[in-house]
């Protein structure tokens, strides 16, 4: 949900990959906040990259990512940055949820 002065958005929740939901937190041209719920082990975020530089919360559950090649776990409470144009995914092993902050915003998600 976003508040600005006294208006309410609420941005939808979409199919982003098989078993992987997207929403929208928060929007402004310089920054977008977006919640990722992985709903089963094994849905996997595909390889991608973007300009946009990207920092990744692991709110709940535990995942594997791969950052231009290299591969690392993380799990609840961790958090990392991928930098523009990086190729990156992830696997997830343990069903949760990836709160990620992209700079400028990411427009294909409006």
């Amino acid at each position: 949900m976003v508040i600005l002065g006294e208006t309410m958005q609420t941005f939808p929740v979409v199919d982003a990959d098989p078993g992987i939901k997207r929403q929208v937190l928060a929007d402004h041209a310089d920054l977008m906040v977006v919640c990722f719920a992985f709903q089963a082990e094994g849905a996997e975020g595909k390889l991608h990259s973007h300009p946009h530089v990207q920092s990744t919360y692991v709110k709940t559950g535990r995942f594997r990512f791969s950052v231009d090649g290299t591969f690392f776990e993380v799990a609840a409470g961790d958090s990392f940055v991928i930098p523009s144009n990086a190729e990156h995914g992830c696997i997830c092993l343990e069903p949760g949820e990836l709160i990620d902050c992209f700079t400028p915003r990411r427009d294909d998600f409006l």
